[in-house]
């Protein structure tokens, strides 16, 4: 009989945003603490570029979701939902 492995957990589109979010405000605050050497701070510095950019590309891509659920015709046009008073 054949082993089956269980398909791999397929995490929240917003966990892997949380996590790097959460990892570049430590790589921050290890480089405000001023204990690294140049070389780690240089490191920490490059890594938590990389950090940026994938949260930033996460928010852009959200955005983007958000404007296709609000008219998929026109997402550019979209305008976000206001609740009559």
């Amino acid at each position: 009989m054949a082993k089956t492995t269980p398909a791999p957990a397929k995490t929240p589109p917003g966990a892997d945003f949380e996590h790097s979010l959460d990892e570049l405000e430590q790589l921050v605050a290890r480089m405000e603490g001023g204990e690294l050497s140049l070389d780690e701070s240089l490191a920490s510095f490059e890594r938590g570029i990389g950090l940026f950019r994938h949260c930033q590309q996460s928010l852009q891509q959200a955005e983007l979701r958000v404007r296709l659920l609000l008219d998929p015709e026109a997402p550019d046009s979209a305008e976000p939902f206001e609740p009559e008073a």
